[in-house]
């Protein structure tokens, strides 16, 4: 990398403005007897007939697909009727994220409710590394003593581990969505919706935590089938709050299967609270109802932060507890850990800044590839994701005592894991998929590591792809922001991966006073507009030191409408996305 100035490393971005097609969003609005504003916004989103319109606004669980459809799921399912017939030891070994932490609580629960003599094991990170090490692997079987092995949220790329245990007389069932190795693991069962050619199709996007619940959704449909009476008495939909907790956290599209899941799981999450998320989100400040938001930027880092530092046990038995007193302690602990990793990563996250500030050049840099073995590896993932939004390039973030491992995020475009793949003699393992993955390698081969991914990326990416792209949905007058439009666009919710929240234009947007700078390092801004009678607060976070309107100047605004509630009065509030001199 050549020194460049670090006021050039942040890319300006690019506005897109939906496509014109004014004849159908006018037919789509007259069938569904919705606005205009909605119909463009369900026809961004590739709605566009008033059937597939209203199963989108009205998602139901009666609509999920059978999940005998996923590929081994009924010889999976059967195979675990078979160890509780024989009363053998069935072990649930689990990734230490959110997602892997929700899969095997709903396993441990079903397991309790059908007698199964089950035990769950969490890896520890720092120790053991990710997924089916050999490390972990024989830890986890030497600590169960169980002859049927079943790992969520890993497994897809582990076939020496699977093998040995299979050679070895263990049964490996698989329940995983990562990226499947070639040659694939040689498991009894391998659930994964990635399978080639299988058929997953709605569910092709489901995440562990919803493969899990798949998976406990097949047993006890052949339980009903056995005239089991634990199965006709089990409700399968108790576990749709940890779904929902895996299918935000894990970041995947609330489209197809997983819209109806996570909808139904955020109405478990209110409804009936178990006593450690319920003590969590008092940790957390959350008062009021739980939603996307919550859980990604509340709940979710808390329960990740004990399987960043040190073990995920506290975030299992946090999950699992029915003791309100030990939910409290629990939560404690988990608070704590997630101020600690705070302070680690904002002490990481600055000195990755300082190294790319001095040595980052866009011409060249195509991925951005930097680590330093005092970085903890707990935290990696997050200081990746931090830099990746800063440069708009992919990041891979490596810590740790040799040999280094590290996490990557990418950017729409380039699929990081099959960019691995090409890089993978070069490195001791790798795995995960598009958006997300992890590798391990000798910090000697680390120049070469970063010289052949930017040779990938530089052939699967183009120069408009390294510019960030500002989304808009429709053009709205600030006028037009009203109670009857939020509850229109809010039908299109729950937003995230593949959904996301809908972003609107209003140009010649007027700045009523001078902006205000907030927070402890002043890193957020406020912005008063005003047109007519109309007035809105508009607030941008995490502004930083980017230059703002004056007072009466009028500019372009890119923003998402939200409520806001202060001193029990409730407000719209623009959230300011990015803005550009009229």
């Amino acid at each position: 990398m050549s020194a460049v100035s670090s006021q050039r490393h942040k890319p300006v971005a690019r506005w897109v403005l939906p496509a014109s097609r004014p004849e159908e969003i006018a037919r789509l609005a007259t069938e569904l007897g919705v606005s205009r504003p909605a119909a463009q916004c369900l026809a961004n989103r590739g709605i566009v007939s008033a059937d597939d319109a209203r199963l989108f606004l009205s998602p139901r669980l009666s609509r999920i697909g059978d999940p005998f459809e996923l590929p081994d799921l009924r010889r999976a399912a059967e195979r675990l009727w078979l160890a509780r017939a024989r009363g053998e030891a069935v072990l649930v070994f689990g990734d230490y994220d959110v997602d892997g932490i929700c899969s095997v609580a709903i396993l441990t629960e079903l397991f309790g409710q059908f007698g199964i003599r089950g035990s769950s094991y969490l890896p520890r990170r720092e120790e053991e590394g990710y997924g089916m090490t050999p490390k972990a692997t024989a830890a986890a079987l030497e600590e169960s003593r169980a002859t049927l092995f079943i790992a969520v949220d890993c497994g897809s790329s582990s076939p020496e581990a699977i093998g040995s245990l299979q050679a070895r007389g263990v049964d490996v069932i698989v329940l995983d969505h990562h990226q499947i190795s070639d040659p694939a693991p040689a498991a009894f069962g391998l659930v994964n919706p990635r399978r080639a050619g299988d058929g997953a199709g709605r569910m092709e996007e489901l995440c562990s935590a919803g493969l899990a619940f798949k998976f406990a959704h097949g047993f006890v449909k052949l339980g009903r089938e056995k005239s089991c009476a634990e199965a006709s008495a089990c409700d399968v939909r108790l576990w749709l709050d940890f779904v929902a907790l895996g299918i935000v956290a894990d970041l995947v599209p609330v489209t197809g299967e997983n819209r109806p899941l996570l909808c139904a799981g955020l109405q478990r999450l209110n409804q009936a609270s178990r006593p450690g998320l319920a003590a969590l989100a008092g940790r957390a400040g959350i008062k009021g109802e739980i939603g996307v938001y919550e859980i990604a930027f509340q709940l979710a880092p808390r329960l990740n932060a004990a399987g960043r530092l040190e073990s995920a046990g506290e975030a299992l038995r946090l999950l699992l507890t029915k003791d309100p007193r030990e939910a409290e302690t629990l939560a404690g602990s988990l608070n704590d850990q997630n101020r600690s990793r705070q302070e680690i990563e904002r002490k990481i996250l600055s000195q990755a800044m300082d190294k790319l500030r001095a040595a980052f050049d866009p011409a060249t840099d195509w991925v951005i590839v930097e680590g330093d073995e005092s970085w903890h590896i707990g935290v990696v993932g997050i200081v990746a994701a931090r830099v990746m939004r800063e440069f708009h390039r992919p990041a891979i973030i490596l810590g740790g005592r040799p040999p280094m491992r590290g996490s990557g995020r990418s950017i729409a475009g380039f699929d990081l894991g099959a960019g691995l793949r090409e890089c993978a003699d070069l490195l001791l393992r790798h795995g995960g998929h598009a958006m997300a993955a992890g590798v391990t390698i000798d910090p000697a081969r680390l120049d070469d590591f970063r010289r052949r991914l930017n040779r990938v990326a530089k052939s699967r990416l183009t120069r408009e792809d390294l510019l960030p792209a500002v989304r808009i949905d429709i053009e709205t007058p600030l006028s037009g922001f009203d109670e009857v439009l939020m509850a229109e666009l809010d039908a299109i919710g729950p937003f995230g991966q593949g959904n996301p929240p809908v972003h609107h234009l209003i140009r010649r947007a007027r700045a009523k006073s001078p902006a205000l700078r907030m927070g402890g390092e002043k890193q957020h801004a406020k912005l008063v507009l005003g047109e007519g009678d109309s007035r809105f607060d508009a607030v941008w976070w995490n502004a930083g030191a980017s230059p703002l309107p004056a007072a009466g100047d009028y500019f372009d605004l890119v923003c998402v409408p939200e409520f806001n509630t202060f001193r029990g009065e409730t407000r719209i509030q623009l959230r300011v996305l990015d803005w550009r001199a009229a």
